[in-house]
C-alpha cells in the first residue's frame, strides 16, 4: 500500500512537492484553504477583468522548463510564453527609460548613460553568469540541513567568485558610478529581498536572470503556471481537497499522525507544510513540538510586504508598458523605510503591471488592467482604508502626470490588498508578501529548516525556508523537500503505526 503524504497549501512550492511525491509513488493529498489552487498566486476575476493577485514577473524560464522536463513534459505543453520587449520601463524624475530585451541595445543604453559602462556590464554579467550557473545548479538545490552539504569542490574553489561575503551595493558600485545604472541593478534586491548593503553579491545572479534570461509573459497570465502545475499533479494522481482550513497537526511521540481541518481529518505517514512556516509552527503544533521560539521569529529580517491595487479602467492608457517601475523618488529613503525605520513610506517607489498591453484576454475590449504595487515593510500596523486611499491618490496622481492622461475618472473596478489581507488570506507572518530577506545570516543552513527538529515526519517548503522567496525558488523548494522525504521515508522506511497509536 502506498504511503500517505499530506501537503498543506497549494502554492507553487506545495504543487511542486505534490507532483514529485506522486511521481515517487506516494498517495498524495493536498489541503488548500481556498476554493482554488495557487496560494498567493491566485486569480481575481471581475466583469471581464482578470488579475494575477500575486507574482507578476516571469524570470528564469530555464527553471520552469527544467521542472516540467522532470515529468517528461515541456512548458509549451501547458502554456505559451512571450518575451517582453522592452523588458520593462523605468520612470525617473527626469522621464521614462525603456530597458531593451536585446543585449546589444542594452549596452548602447548603458554607454549613453555612463561612458565605458558597456564593457563593465560585460564583466559584471560574466561574473553573474558564473553565480547563476553555480547558484542554481549547486547552492539552491541544497536542503540546508548540514554544513557538510557545502563540501563540494565546485563551491569550495569558487567561494570568492560567488561573492558570498561581499555586498550587492559594493559589488555594483565597483563597476558603475551612475546612480541610475546602480539602481537598475539593485532594484530586484530592494523589491524582493533586503537593502543592497545587506545582501550578498551572490545575488547578482538575479541580474543575469533579468538581462540574459529575459522577462517573459505566459499568455493568460501568471495563473497559467498554477493551472499547468495543478493539471500535471492531477495527471500524476494527486488528490486535492479545497476549502479545507487546517486547524491542527496531531502529534504523538514526535510523530505527526493526522492533519485536522475545520471540517475533516486526514491520516498521514508524512506531512509537508507548504503554508506559512510561522503559522504552522505556532498555530498548528503544540508548544513542545515547535522547532523555533517566538523570539527567534521576531528576530528574522523579513522581505517586504506590499500594498497592492487591482484596477480596471474603461479605456486604454496611451503608451503604457507591460511592466513599469516608478523610481522617480528617493531609492535610498524608501529602502531604509522598508528595512530600517520600518514605517509606511513617505514618498513611495512603486510598480505597475498592465498585462492588458500584452494580453487582450485579461480585460474587456478597450479597457486596461492595472496591478499597482508599493513595497512596504512587513509588520506595519494602521493598515486601514483611509491610509490605502491616501497612497492610491499619490500613485494615481504621479501616473497621470507621466502618462499625460486622466486615470481616476476612468476607474470602473478597484480592490486593494495589504498586510491585513495577507494575514487573513494566507496566515502570513507579519503580513509579509515575499518571505525572509536574502541576507547573509538568512542563507541556506541559516534559514528555518525544511525539516522539523521536533516532529520526525514533518517537513516544510516555501518562501520561509530553503532556497528562499520568488516563484522559481518555490518550484525548487518543493523538489528539495520531496527529495528529503523520499530519502528518509522511501519504500523501505515506512512508519509503524502500531507502535505509535493515534491520539485525537
Amino acid at each position: 500500500m502506498a504511503k500517505r503524504i499530506i501537503i498543506i497549501g497549494s502554492g507553487f512550492a506545495g504543487l511542486s512537492a505534490a507532483s514529485f511525491m506522486a511521481k515517487a509513488g506516494w498517495k498524495v493529498t493536498v489541503l488548500e484553504k481556498h476554493a482554488t489552487p495557487g496560494g498567493r498566486a491566485r486569480q481575481l476575476k471581475h466583469d471581464g477583468f482578470i488579475f494575477d493577485m500575486g507574482p507578476s514577473w516571469y524570470w528564469m524560464p530555464d527553471v520552469f522548463e527544467r521542472y516540467f522536463n522532470q515529468f517528461n513534459k515541456k512548458v509549451s505543453d501547458y502554456y505559451s510564453l512571450e518575451r517582453l520587449d522592452p523588458s520593462y520601463r523605468v520612470f525617473w524624475n527626469d522621464g521614462p527609460m525603456d530597458i531593451p530585451a536585446d543585449y546589444d541595445q542594452l549596452k548602447k543604453l548603458f554607454e549613453k548613460i555612463e561612458p565605458n559602462s558597456s564593457i563593465k556590464l560585460d564583466t559584471f554579467l560574466k561574473e553573474a553568469a558564473y553565480k547563476y550557473e553555480v547558484g542554481i545548479n549547486k547552492l539552491v538545490h541544497k536542503p540546508g540541513l548540514s554544513v557538510k552539504e557545502f563540501f563540494d569542490w565546485d563551491l569550495v574553489k569558487g567561494i570568492f567568485k560567488l561573492d558570498v561575503f561581499n555586498s550587492m551595493k559594493l559589488h555594483v558600485a565597483k563597476h558603475f558610478t551612475n546612480p541610475k545604472l546602480r539602481q537598475l541593478l539593485e532594484f530586484p534586491i530592494l523589491f524582493l529581498g533586503a537593502l543592497p548593503e545587506e545582501t550578498p553579491a551572490l545575488y547578482s545572479l538575479m541580474n543575469y536572470a533579468d538581462i540574459k534570461g529575459g522577462t517573459w509573459y505566459p499568455q493568460g497570465g501568471m495563473y497559467k503556471i498554477v493551472e499547468a502545475m495543478y493539471d500535471l499533479a492531477l495527471e500524476l494522481g494527486v488528490e486535492f481537497k479545497f476549502s479545507q482550513n487546517v486547524t491542527a497537526i496531531n502529534v504523538h511521540q514526535n510523530i505527526a499522525k493526522k492533519v485536522v481541518t475545520d471540517t475533516d481529518e486526514f491520516f498521514a505517514d508524512v506531512v509537508i507544510g507548504g503554508a506559512d512556516y510561522h503559522h504552522i509552527e505556532t498555530k498548528l503544533l503544540q508548544p513542545q513540538y515547535r522547532s523555533y521560539s517566538e523570539k527567534y521569529w521576531q528576530q528574522r529580517v523579513m522581505a517586504p510586504s506590499c500594498l497592492i491595487f487591482y484596477v480596471g479602467l474603461n479605456k486604454k492608457i496611451p503608451n503604457i508598458s507591460h511592466h513599469s517601475l516608478f523610481f522617480d523618488t528617493s531609492f535610498d529613503v524608501h529602502g531604509k523605510e522598508i528595512y530600517i525605520s520600518k514605517k509606511w513610506p513617505t514618498d513611495p517607489l512603486f510598480y505597475v503591471s498592465a498585462t492588458s498591453v500584452t494580453d487582450a484576454g485579461v480585460a474587456p475590449e478597450g479597457c486596461e488592467n492595472l496591478f499597482i504595487l508599493i513595497p512596504v515593510s512587513a509588520g506595519l500596523e494602521n493598515d486601514h482604508d483611509a491610509l490605502r486611499e491616501k497612497y492610491f491618490d499619490v500613485v494615481i496622481k504621479r501616473m497621470e502626470e507621466y502618462f499625460s492622461c486622466s486615470i481616476r475618472d476612468s476607474i470602473i473596478y478597484k480592490k486593494s490588498f495589504a498586510h491585513s489581507n495577507f494575514i487573513k488570506e494566507y496566515n502570513s507572518f507579519k503580513g509579509n508578501a515575499y518571505g525572509l530577506a536574502n541576507t547573509l545570516m538568512q542563507t541556506s543552513i541559516l534559514k528555518p529548516s525544511c525539516r522539523s527538529a521536533k516532529v520526525h515526519n514533518l517537513f516544510y517548503t516555501g518562501q520561509l525556508t530553503v532556497p528562499g522567496p520568488g516563484v522559481p525558488p518555490s518550484l525548487i523548494s518543493g523538489e528539495i523537500v520531496a527529495k528529503e522525504v523520499i530519502k528518509n521515508f522511501g519504500p523501505y522506511k515506512s512508519i509503524n503505526h502500531d507502535k505509535h497509536p493515534f491520539i485525537s
